[in-house]
C-alpha cells in the first residue's frame, strides 16, 4: 500500500477547521471524508433557561457574518408561538436589513475568498495586484451592505436592533431615503462585477442535484416561503424535521444533514436561483440572460454567477422597499406570551436557516435547535468531491489540490470564524 500527504497547514478563505481524506482503491475511490475538528461551539445549550426575548441577541453572536440570518430565523420561530401579527412595513424593514447581509457577505466570499482560485491566486491581496479596481469596488460595495445593516441593526456586525414582535426603535422615511444614493451606486458597481465573474473560466463539472430553498408565493424569498426542492419536495417549515435528519459522524464535529431517504442536497444561491428565477427583478434576469446563464444550473462552480446576481437582486430590492416604504404606527407589535412550539427558517447568505423553540408560559426557552446552512451542505460538498477525485487525482500534486479547495470554497462554508486549516491525506491500496 502506498500512501500520499497533501497538506495546506492554513487553508485561507473558510472559516473554521477542518481536514479532507480521500483514499483510494486500485485508481478507484472508496472513501472520501471532510473532517471538520472545529470545538463544538454549544450554542443550542447556551439558550437553554434563557428568556424568549434573549434569544434574537444570542443567536445574532453565533456568526459575525450572517447574524441577521440567525436574528430573523429565531424571531421567526418565536412569533409563531406567541401569534404576533407584523406590520407589513415592519416585514419591509426585516427584508431590507437582510438585504445588507446578503449584499456584505456575497460580495465578501466571491471577491475575497473565491474570485482568487478562478485566478491562480492564493489570496485577494495577490488578486488586487492584478486587478486593483475590481476589488476596490467589491469592498465598496460590501460597504454599503454593512450601512445598511448598520442603519436597521444599530451595528455592522452582531445587529441588537431586532426583537419579536419588530424592532427596539422606528425608523424614519428620510432616514431610509439617504442611503438611496448609496445603494443606486451599489447597483451599479454590482452590475460590473457581476460581469467580470461572468467571464471567468469555469470547470466542466455538472452533477444531479436535490436543490433545497424557500420558495414564496410573490416574491425571492428571504424571511418565509415553504420548503421546496427540484425534486418534488414541497413542505411547510413545521414539517422539516419530519423529512431531514442530521447525523453525527464520527470523523467531524459537525452534524451532517440529509433527505430522509434520499440523502445530500445543496442548498444556497445556486439552490436558490434554480427554483426561484422567476421571482427575481426584471434588470438582474435580464443580465443573466445576456450572460447565457441557464436554468437549471448544475455547475457548482458557477456559484459565484448566483450569489453576484443575488447581490444585483438585493440592491434593487432595497431601492424598492425604500421607496415603497411608509412609517408604521409603532415599532413593535403587541402580544402574549404563552407556552408553545415554534418552527422558523429563513435565507442565510448560504442557504436554509432553521430554528426550532420551546418556551413554557413565562417565555423561558426549554429546548432548542438550530441546523446551519453548512451543515447541511456538507454531506453535498462530500458528494461534490468524490465525483471530482477520479480525475484531480492524476493532476500533479499542487494543482489536484487547489481544485479540491476550489470545490470546498464553491459553497462557501461557514465553519468558523476563527482559525483556518485544511489538511488533505490521499491513501492509495
Amino acid at each position: 500500500m502506498t500512501e500520499k500527504t497533501y497538506k495546506v497547514d492554513y487553508l485561507a478563505r473558510v472559516e473554521g477547521e477542518g481536514s479532507l481524506y480521500i483514499k483510494t482503491k486500485k485508481g478507484v475511490v472508496v472513501d472520501v471524508k471532510l473532517k471538520i475538528f472545529e470545538p463544538p461551539r454549544l450554542f443550542e445549550a447556551f439558550l437553554l433557561g434563557r428568556m424568549y426575548y434573549d434569544v434574537p441577541d444570542i443567536t445574532a453572536r453565533i456568526c459575525g457574518i450572517c447574524p441577521v440570518a440567525y436574528q430573523m430565523s429565531s424571531i421567526d420561530a418565536l412569533e409563531k408561538i406567541f401569534e404576533v401579527r407584523i406590520d407589513p412595513q415592519i416585514r419591509a424593514l426585516r427584508r431590507l436589513l437582510y438585504c445588507g447581509e446578503w449584499i456584505e457577505s456575497h460580495l465578501l466570499h466571491a471577491f475575497l475568498l473565491h474570485a482568487p482560485d478562478f485566478l491562480g491566486y492564493n489570496d485577494a491581496l495577490q488578486m488586487a495586484k492584478k486587478h486593483p479596481e475590481i476589488v476596490k469596488k467589491a469592498l465598496k460595495a460590501k460597504k454599503i451592505g454593512n450601512e445598511i445593516v448598520a442603519l436597521l441593526g444599530g451595528r455592522e456586525i452582531h445587529p441588537v436592533s431586532a426583537c419579536v414582535g419588530g424592532f427596539y426603535r422606528l425608523f424614519k422615511k428620510r432616514e431610509l431615503e439617504a442611503i438611496k444614493p448609496s445603494l443606486k451606486e451599489g447597483l451599479e458597481l454590482s452590475t460590473e462585477l457581476f460581469e467580470w465573474v461572468s467571464e471567468l473560466e469555469f470547470p466542466d463539472f455538472e452533477q444531479e442535484y436535490e436543490f433545497v430553498a424557500l420558495r414564496h408565493s410573490d416574491e425571492y424569498p428571504f424571511n418565509e416561503g415553504r420548503i421546496v426542492s427540484n425534486k418534488g419536495l414541497n413542505i411547510s417549515v413545521e414539517e422539516y424535521e419530519e423529512h431531514f435528519k442530521e447525523e453525527h459522524v464520527p470523523y467531524s464535529n459537525a452534524l451532517h444533514s440529509y433527505i430522509i431517504g434520499r440523502g445530500a442536497y445543496m442548498v444556497g444561491p445556486l439552490a436558490r436561483i434554480n427554483l426561484n428565477y422567476e421571482k427575481l427583478d426584471d434588470h438582474t434576469k435580464q443580465k443573466l440572460k445576456q450572460i447565457g446563464f441557464k436554468i437549471p444550473c448544475k455547475n457548482p462552480f458557477k456559484s459565484i454567477i448566483a450569489r453576484m446576481a443575488e447581490t444585483m437582486f438585493a440592491f434593487s430590492e432595497a431601492l424598492r422597499i425604500i421607496d415603497e416604504y411608509r412609517e408604521p404606527a409603532k415599532a413593535r407589535a403587541d402580544f402574549a406570551v404563552k407556552p408553545g412550539r415554534g418552527h422558523g427558517c429563513t435565507e442565510a447568505p448560504r442557504g436554509i436557516l432553521y430554528h426550532r423553540y420551546d418556551v413554557d408560559a413565562n417565555g423561558k426557552v426549554s429546548s432548542a435547535k438550530i441546523v446551519a446552512p453548512t451543515s447541511q451542505n456538507q454531506k453535498q460538498i462530500e458528494e461534490d468531491l468524490r465525483a471530482l477525485a477520479p480525475k484531480l487525482l492524476k493532476l500533479p500534486k499542487e494543482k489536484a489540490l487547489w481544485r479540491f479547495e476550489h470545490a470546498i470554497r464553491n459553497y462557501d462554508p461557514c465553519i468558523s470564524c476563527a482559525t483556518h486549516f485544511l489538511k488533505l491525506t490521499v491513501e492509495e491500496e
